[in-house]
């Protein structure tokens, strides 16, 4: 009965479990001791007061110099042991950073910016570096790249020898390097894809810098705040601290240009055409011979500027009909030797379907059709004939239209004639169309488009008529006619953007840019150093960018390393414009005013910088709970 009692009171609360541990792991010993001198031990092994994990310790854990053998690590217990793989260096300090990979068992508390050191040698070596390993196309943060350093300062160290020191950017592509000796060396980014530290492929992303590095050290002061809650401050105080330097090295991240030569892909998506991809731009197109068909004058070739993708539309429904067509193709690819050399491959495309195939299915069709037409003649309904077919005519036009664009068609296939008397535009004056003058382009860039260009008046409403027979295609149709109305908007309807910019180069490029990054429009800078953006609509966020184009092509070029040219520079209004109607923004911008690490904004980083680990800090909040 007694047992019963004392069992139904102690069931009716909920006592406290007591304070929560808010203290992270604490060292206690290892073998060999924290900065060891003369250690022969391959064997690392760090114990703590308390059980511990490793978080991310593939990610996290750095061992420096760098191990071609990747070294053993794992936590056991109360203990984290590392077992090195590679032979030890003579007289050569070790460092083992593991962040913030050690945490407690139970809680999570991290040990944060943990290292261990030792040196096989008579000296611990104690200098740091540190910086930031940014993409140098849009100044993204690049995660999980290794830096490292070389004390052989020749450009062949990069490409011949492991680094003498490394580390690996965070979230935030942030590094430091530690361990390191007094002297000079060449720092380097490198996204290692076959882990021997080396860059020997152009499909690695890279960084290096024209400077050369020289660690140095200083006494500094640095203000500590200590709070006594989550809002509120008690005292702040300064300390003293040794600054490593340098402390802000800046790398610009890319990947060079691929220029080796050689088909990746041939693919007949369609019937009647088929498409050529080629790994790197080529100075000249493939020469195409038919083994079953007369190749002469049989195709129309749509290309890149860069001639690296292809398309051959087939004139004759003879040939494109084939089930497989049957090429040589001869044209210039890279040997083993980086040369470019003639080459001769056999191209076999056959139709996703054979003609038997595609006969039954047409057959099959013609047959459903049938039916539904003797279904509706039972019932005594209309048949209606069957409907012309036209050339597919797109016509971009919006019917709120904007100052600054002009009208586009664009095909599905290829055009054979195009009558522009056959095209009319028309403002409407009073309550009657007039005809007004207009230009008809084609577009630079993207084949089968067209542009329609007129001097677009704010308010007026425009008519964009299209005779019927106007543009007839390669297969023998022909489009229908076309109406289609556009009221331009007023002119209070926009906003501007105005910038006067100092510190880019005369041939810079500005560019506005959406949320996503999409480069909406792009003006070369100005002789007066300025660059404006009218007609922008209103409640649209929009974001400038700029890149020095030094060999002013109009188009951001990447780096390329043997020529020791690094990638135009980039830069970013660290600022976002939400457009107001008839308003103008004038902006004054100094392009190096802020760290170029810190321009892009935060929310319209893709990468996104990870939550800095911190012990929990519950305490506070089970007080609160208790009412103390």
């Amino acid at each position: 009965m007694l047992m019963i009692v004392v069992y139904s009171c102690a069931s009716m609360g909920n006592p406290d479990g007591g304070p929560y541990d808010e203290e992270p792991p604490k060292f206690v010993r290892s073998t060999p001791k924290p900065f060891a001198i003369n250690s022969k031990e391959k064997k690392v092994t760090i114990e703590f007061d308390e059980f511990i994990k490793l978080e991310k310790a593939a990610e996290k854990v750095v061992v420096s110099p760098p191990q071609l053998e990747q070294p053993e690590i794992k936590a056991s217990g109360r203990k984290v042991v590392v077992g090195l793989v590679d032979s030890l260096r003579p007289n050569t300090t070790y460092t083992i950073d593991f962040a913030d990979a050690i945490v407690d068992n139970n809680e999570g508390n991290p040990l944060g910016n943990y290292a261990f050191t030792f040196s096989t040698g008579t000296t611990i070596d104690t200098m740091e570096v540190s910086g930031t390993v940014l993409s140098a196309s849009d100044l993204e943060p690049v995660k999980n790249i290794q830096v490292g350093l070389h004390s052989d300062l020749s450009d062949s160290a990069f490409m011949k020898k492991p680094f003498d020191r490394v580390s690996r950017t965070d979230s935030r592509g942030h590094f430091s390097i530690r361990g390191i000796a007094p002297g000079k060396y060449r720092i380097y980014a490198l996204m290692d894809g076959n882990q021997n530290y080396l860059f020997d492929s152009k499909t690695e992303m890279i960084a290096f810098s024209d400077s050369i590095i020289i660690p140095a050290m200083e006494d500094a002061m640095r203000q500590d705040t200590i709070w006594k809650d989550s809002l509120t401050i008690d005292t702040i105080k300064s300390v003293g601290y040794t600054r490593f330097l340098p402390d802000d090295i800046i790398l610009r991240a890319f990947k060079e240009e691929n220029d080796r030569q050689y088909l990746t892909r041939s693919e007949r998506d369609k019937e009647n055409h088929f498409v050529l991809t080629f790994s790197a731009r080529a100075d000249t197109l493939p020469t195409l011979k038919g083994l079953n068909f007369d190749e002469r004058d049989a195709f129309i070739i749509e290309k890149t500027d860069r001639n690296d993708s292809i398309c051959y539309w087939i004139k004759d429904s003879l040939i494109y009909q084939m089930d497989t067509l049957e090429i040589q193709m001869d044209y210039l690819a890279t040997d083993t030797l980086d040369r470019l050399v003639p080459q001769t491959d056999t191209l076999f495309l056959a139709n996703k379907l054979t003609r038997a195939e595609r006969e039954k299915l047409e057959a099959k069709a013609a047959e459903e059709k049938e039916k539904e037409r003797k279904k509706k003649e039972k019932k005594g309904e209309k048949i209606e004939p069957e409907p012309t077919k036209f050339l597919t005519l797109n016509v971009d036009a919006p019917s709120a239209f904007d100052l600054d664009r002009n009208v586009y068609l664009s095909f599905d296939e290829p055009v054979a004639s195009i009558d522009t008397a056959a095209i009319h535009m028309e403002i409407k004056k009073d309550s009657l169309w007039e005809e007004i003058p207009f230009l008809f382009v084609s577009d630079s860039v993207l084949p089968r488009k067209y542009e329609i260009l007129a001097e677009w008046e704010p308010e007026k409403e425009y008519q964009l008529s299209i005779d019927s027979m106007a543009f007839k295609g390669v297969y023998g149709l022909h489009t229908n006619k076309v109406k289609q109305t556009m009221k331009v908007k007023k002119l209070n309807e926009y906003g501007t953007i105005l910038l006067n910019i100092t510190g880019a180069d005369s041939t810079a490029v500005v560019e506005l840019l959406d949320g996503s990054g999409k480069v909406l429009r792009q003006q070369r800078i100005t002789p007066q150093n300025t660059a404006d953006f009218y007609y922008l609509n209103p409640g649209t966020k929009f974001y400038i960018r700029l890149f020095n184009d030094r060999n002013g092509n109009g188009v951001w070029d990447t780096g390329k390393y043997s020529e020791h040219l690094q990638p135009e520079e980039v830069y970013y209004f660290p600022k976002v414009w939400e457009m107001k109607a008839n308003f103008d923004f004038e902006e004054n911008w100094n392009i190096n005013a802020v760290p170029v690490e810190k321009q892009k904004l935060d929310e319209i980083k893709k990468q996104k910088p990870e939550e800095t680990k911190k012990i929990q800090d519950r305490n506070k909040e089970r007080a609160r709970k208790l009412g103390r």
